[in-house]
């Protein structure tokens, strides 16, 4: 006699090949969802979402390899590489949410794979959110390599400062030094001056012409300028090795400057693109609150196959699933029991045969 039970199993639809794949992107069990008719659409929408999050995947890790490496082949080769482990990844989460468990044990269950697919949804929105905004992220990166710019020339001020500070005040020392005996000598030049004219002050007699005073006053103005030409002639040496030494710092920190600034330029990576970003949420509460939208919009295509599981009802698909486990759980105990008690008469026979 016909089993009754069996032909509640029996179906005449047939699964087309986009419902297949489908139903394999949602993660099910397709021999048992063959029998289950009446679950082909639920696992199919679930299976839709899963593919179109692997598909942005795709897309947002293209697009953020391609901000680094430049090279457009690359960038689709790591794009499909992480799609596939995000459709993979999103098809395990799917899968592993049995719903013939009490309400709380699915709870439990799926609050580490939401928290899993919130993450995965942060991680999938930022290249995309860097692509939309992209126009105002250049923008802003230009800002901020300005920015850096100024900074580093700041900097490179502070340091010329700090290396060239020892000659710069050495030279001076020197410079000083050279205007005291400038100026003694301008001074013995005026007092000959005066005393030739005949002008009457404390240092000169009065007497116009040139006398004995005038002579001495020669002789000290004379003194005076060799003692000028004498120390310029000995720190000429210490002069030129002072300015050699201020225009070789002034030199390397320059090459240094051109050099950073060339690196600036290119101030254009994946996390340099997440600053600008970050900053101009900061600066722009309309762009901000974009950015937060477009997150939460991803954040919610993760997790809503997770949550469509959750949120649905038992069906027959969770009931033969569940039979199907069972089944090999009771197959696989049974197989371990007949296995130890044939290990337990082979021992004791073994023992018997010991025995005198």
């Amino acid at each position: 006699m016909k089993n009754p039970q069996s032909t509640i199993y029996q179906t005449n639809h047939k699964i087309n090949w986009f419902q297949k794949f489908l139903l394999v992107c949602s993660g099910g069990n397709i021999h048992i969802l063959r029998k289950t008719p009446s679950e082909w659409n639920k696992f199919a929408g679930i299976g839709g979402i899963v593919l179109f999050t692997a598909v942005f995947a795709t897309l947002s890790a293209a697009y953020a390899m391609y901000t680094i490496f430049d090279d457009i082949w690359a960038s689709i080769g790591f794009g499909i590489l992480w799609g596939l482990m995000i459709f993979n990844l999103d098809r395990y989460i799917v899968s592993s949410i049995k719903k013939t468990g009490t309400w709380w044990n699915q709870i439990l269950m799926s609050i580490p794979r939401l928290i899993l697919a919130t993450f995965l949804g942060i991680i999938i929105s930022k290249p995309l959110e860097l692509k939309i905004f992209e126009k105002e992220v250049n923008k802003q990166l230009n800002t901020i390599i300005q920015r850096n710019k100024t900074d580093l020339q700041k900097q490179m001020n502070g340091r010329i400062l700090q290396q060239s500070g020892p000659f710069e005040t050495e030279k001076k020392q020197i410079s000083e030094k050279t205007a005291q005996y400038q100026k003694s000598y301008d001074s013995a030049a005026v007092e000959l001056e005066k005393e030739i004219l005949g002008k009457q002050t404390n240092l000169t007699s009065g007497k116009e012409g040139f006398g004995p005073n005038a002579k001495r006053k020669q002789e000290l103005k004379e003194q005076r300028r060799q003692d000028l030409e004498n120390y310029q002639k000995q720190v000429a040496p210490r002069l030129d090795y002072l300015d050699k030494e201020i225009s070789k710092v002034y030199t390397n920190l320059e090459t240094e400057r051109k050099s950073t600034e060339t690196f600036e330029d290119k101030f254009n990576g994946f996390a340099a693109r997440l600053q600008a970003l970050d900053e101009l949420g900061k600066n722009s509460a309309i762009i901000a609150t974009a950015a937060a939208f477009i997150m939460g919009l991803f954040i919610c295509l993760e997790i809503s196959p997770v949550l469509v599981k959750l949120i649905s009802s038992v069906g027959p698909y969770d009931y033969l699933l569940e039979k199907t486990e069972n089944d090999f759980r009771l197959y696989s105990k049974e197989k371990i029991e007949k296995g130890n008690a044939l290990t337990d008469f082979r021992i004791d026979d073994f023992k018997d045969k010991l025995k005198p």
